[in-house]
Parts: structure tokens; C-alpha cells; sequence
């Protein structure tokens, strides 16, 4: 039947018919709140390309951290940690004091009901700045570090941790990370998997949080190449195989078709991370007035969700629970 027998716009008319034909929802329960963990004592340090985000010493102001975040609502968070000495196999990444081993145990200590999810990769703690061993002629030497992120990982297992999401994209490393974690008695704890990770530009800022940034060269021999979905399926598909729980893409915005034929071709749990660019972008244009924030930040979430994620790894995570949480 065509116009005027059909209306569309009449369920419109009021925002309690909106929300009652809404075909997607966001929840506080869809989100994962990434935090950046230091040594020392006493400091919350600002990420100047992240307003709102900070890296924080593992002591009362983490806890101070963390307990706004249960006090929000948020169901997890993902660990990123800076440490204090860097060497050329990140042998900071596996130590029993390590920085985000620590943080595991205090979060674990002050709020057991919070998910802790641990991000295992090299780049933060090599000096070199790449995500694995690196030889002599400067290539990535894949089959070496799968050594040292199986040790990451078992040392998180270990501290008490509660899932592990291994974001090298190192070829084989959840199979190796899988075996290692059941040989050691942690068959119990999930793998969350980067699995279709690009090499994209929207991770400038976090570069700057983690202190990652490459000393030369950069990382497209192993992150995805930006043009590419069927290798991306590819890439799942393999993960899924070798014993990965859940699997991401990532970036989210520019990669929503990605995320979308995930979700339609793989039944297996799929999360997506709305990267640093993507946030700070949001923040920048809010700051300089050009639109409202809070409402474009909705709107990016809710199309990460619409494409098919069911987990969203986000900055935007309190902003976001503080407005879901208005409206109960």
C-alpha cells in the first residue's frame, strides 16, 4: 500500500514510540575500558592527544580508577602497560613484578567482580618498538617471539588475570599461546584475539599512551593491509581454529563492513575497537565546537553494535555509561 495509507513517519511521532521500535541497542554491558598502567607512585598523567585519559601508577589512583568504572557499570577493562626498562625482547612483558602483572593483582584485590583482560604483545616493551623479535636485517622474526608472547601471557594467567587478548598478529600465536596456557593449568582462560587487525593510521594517539611508536620502519609486514576483507576472514577463520574465544576488528569506524561479515560468516563471539583516533577525533571536533560530542559518540557506538559487534573495546566507555545510565 503506498503513501498515504503508509506512514513512517508516524512511529516517530514521540521518543517513547523511538524507543520502543529501536532495532539496536548499546548497553554499559557491551563495553571494555582500556587503561594505561605505569610504575611509580601517585600519578594519574594525562594523554594530551586523548583528553580524558590518563596512565595511572598502580596504587590508589588506580583503585580510584577502577572503582568509578564499577561504579559505572563497566564490566571489564583490557591492561596496557608502560614499564620502566625496555630491551630488545621486552623481557619486562613476562616478569612476575611486571607493571601490568601488578595492576592485575590490585584490581583483582580491590574489585573481583571486574573483568580483567590483558593485552599481550611486545611493542610497548621492546625498545625497538615492534611487536616481536626483530633480527639482524630489521624483519620481524615471527617464529621467535611466539616464545615470548606464550610467556606474556602465562604470566598474566598467573597474576590473576581473566582473559588474554594477544594483539601482535604474529602468524600461529593463539595455537602456541592456547598450548601454553593448558599445559601450565589455566585451560579455563579465554582468548580474546586480534584477529583482523589493520595497519591504520588511527592509532597515533595511543602510540603516544603506550609509548609504542616504532624506532624505524612500521608494522605492515604483519597488520593487515587496510584494502583487504577476504584475508580478514581468512585470519579469523584461523584463530578460530586454533582455539581463540572471541575475535576482534580492529580498527571499528572504517571497518564496519569487516565487523559485519564477521559476524555473518563466523558463530563465534565478536568484539571491535574504537581506536584512539577515532575517539580523539570525536574529542578534538566537540572542543572546537563543530558538533556535539556526546551525540556523535552515541552514534559511532551504536553503528559498531549495528554492524555486528557484540563487545566494544572503547576510550568513550564512561562518557557513554554516563549518559546510558540516565535513562536506566
Amino acid at each position: 500500500m503506498a503513501f498515504p495509507i503508509n506512514r513512517m513517519r508516524r512511529m516517530r511521532s514521540s521518543a517513547t514510540l523511538r524507543r520502543m521500535v529501536q532495532e539496536t541497542t548499546i548497553s554499559v554491558n557491551d563495553f571494555i575500558y582500556p587503561l594505561f598502567v605505569i610504575h611509580g607512585r601517585d600519578q594519574q598523567n594525562p594523554i594530551k592527544s586523548m583528553p580524558g585519559v590518563y596512565q595511572f601508577s598502580v596504587d590508589h589512583r588506580l583503585k580510584q580508577e577502577i572503582k568509578e568504572i564499577e561504579e559505572l557499570g563497566i564490566p571489564a577493562v583490557i591492561l596496557f602497560g608502560i614499564p620502566e626498562h625496555k630491551d630488545s625482547i621486552g623481557s619486562s612483558a613476562f616478569q612476575d613484578q611486571g607493571v601490568v602483572q601488578q595492576a592485575i593483582r590490585l584490581i583483582k584485590d580491590c574489585s573481583p567482580e571486574i573483568v580483567v583482560i590483558t593485552d599481550v604483545c611486545m611493542c610497548e616493551y621492546t625498545d625497538h618498538g615492534h611487536c616481536g623479535v626483530v633480527d639482524a636485517d630489521g624483519t620481524i622474526n615471527n617464529d621467535a617471539t611466539l616464545e615470548l608472547l606464550a610467556r606474556e601471557a602465562l604470566s598474566h594467567a598467573q597474576a590473576g588475570c581473566d582473559m588474554v587478548a594477544p594483539s601482535d598478529m604474529m602468524d600461529g600465536r593463539i595455537a602456541f599461546i592456547r598450548q601454553c596456557l593448558d599445559e601450565n593449568s589455566f585451560s579455563n582462560m579465554p582468548i580474546m584475539s586480534y584477529a583482523a587487525k589493520y595497519a591504520s593510521g588511527f592509532y597515533g594517539p595511543f602510540r603516544d599512551a603506550a609509548d609504542s611508536t616504532p624506532q624505524f620502519g612500521d608494522r605492515r609486514t604483519h597488520q593487515m593491509d587496510p584494502a583487504n576483507i577476504r584475508e580478514a576472514l581468512r585470519e579469523v577463520e584461523l584463530d578460530i581454529e586454533e582455539g581463540a574465544d572471541l575475535v576482534m576488528v580492529k580498527p571499528a569506524l572504517a571497518y564496519l563492513d569487516v565487523i559485519r561479515a564477521v559476524k555473518e560468516r563466523f558463530d563465534c563471539p565478536v568484539s571491535a575497537y574504537n581506536v584512539s583516533g577515532e575517539y580523539s577525533m570525536v574529542k578534538a571536533a566537540a572542543h572546537n565546537g563543530w558538533l556535539d560530542g556526546d551525540r556523535v559518540m552515541i552514534e559511532i557506538l551504536t553503528s559498531i553494535k549495528r554492524a555486528g559487534a557484540d563487545i566494544i573495546l572503547t576510550y568513550a566507555a564512561k562518557d557513554a555509561a554516563r549518559i546510558l545510565n540516565q535513562f536506566g
